[in-house]
């Protein structure tokens, strides 16, 4: 074996190394990890149990002037005059009770009228009871529609709010 011939074995070895070799821009390089991105999308109920904390702080029920508190679901509206320095329910109203329900009959929901006529049920048994004045709790809901015709009944018939 002569020199030139390993020289040229060398160069033919090295040149197909220079073949091989990746560019530095193909690289492969570990991605960046992303912040974790949450939506703060809320539900209608968490809205309004926000909103019907934000009036718990505000209105507050006593034995001179006990809390009317309304919650209404899809099927049923539920009307209570509470004392909160007793925890004490004093007087209540449904349309699940037996007259308003005979009287109105099974339908999809409570309507307007039938809001109407859980105030001035509502009103009548605070007024038995001698209670006149009260703290009106919407409960969250917006003052329109049930709530409000219920509210109005209850006004109607002598209570004061």
């Amino acid at each position: 074996m002569s020199c030139s011939s390993s020289f040229s074995f060398i160069q033919s070895a090295f040149a197909s190394a220079q073949q091989l070799r990746l560019p530095r821009k193909l690289v492969i390089s570990r991605p960046q990890t992303l912040p974790l991105i949450e939506s703060k999308v809320r539900t209608r109920r968490q809205d309004r149990a926000a909103r019907h904390s934000r009036i718990r702080k505000k209105v507050e029920g006593t034995p001179e002037r006990p809390r009317l508190c309304v919650f209404r679901s899809n099927k049923h509206l539920y009307a209570q005059v509470i004392d909160d320095t007793r925890m004490h329910t004093l007087a209540s109203a449904s349309t699940m009770q037996k007259p308003i329900s005979e009287e109105f009959g099974n339908t999809s929901g409570p309507t307007i009228e039938v809001a109407k006529k859980v105030g001035e049920v509502i009103a009548k048994s605070c007024l038995e009871k001698g209670i006149t004045k009260v703290a009106f709790d919407r409960g969250g809901y917006l003052y329109h529609g049930r709530i409000q015709a219920l509210a109005d009944a209850a006004r109607e018939q002598g209570l004061e709010f």
